[in-house]
């Protein structure tokens, strides 16, 4: 039960990246205005499309899960960063959907990430 869970968690996170890259990579007016009121268009909304691809594949593969969820919490977490200093919680009149998709995501990778911890490569201390 809790693998099929974890499985359940993994594949909306990878919904979520994934249907957000049709807006990046189709420079839709809403990804265009956001990216560039943060100082990021284009190289930066492309760049991102291309993060959140990657983490969306690797959070679907079963040995590089933890990858996918790190990469997904440092991109996210930048989006919600954007969000809370530069954007605001409502973008464009979305009565802050946005916003609360990043959330949800941050923590469903959070909860991934500790599901999956024992896959975490050992730190040796020197």
């Amino acid at each position: 039960m809790k693998e099929k869970l974890t499985l359940i968690l993994r594949i909306t996170v990878a919904i979520i990246l994934l249907q957000t890259l049709r807006f990046k990579f189709s420079a839709h007016p809403d990804s265009v205005y956001i990216f560039t009121k943060v100082g990021m268009e284009p190289f930066g909304r492309i760049s991102i499309g291309i993060i959140e691809l990657i983490a969306s594949i690797l959070i679907l593969i079963p040995k590089t899960i933890w990858i996918g969820a790190l990469l997904t919490l440092g991109v996210i977490g930048g989006a919600i960063i954007m969000h809370l200093s530069i954007l605001g919680i409502q973008v464009n009149n979305d009565n802050g959907l946005l916003f609360l998709t990043a959330v949800v995501t941050f923590i469903l990778s959070i909860i991934i990430l500790y599901k999956e911890r024992h896959r975490l490569p050992k730190i040796k201390a020197s």
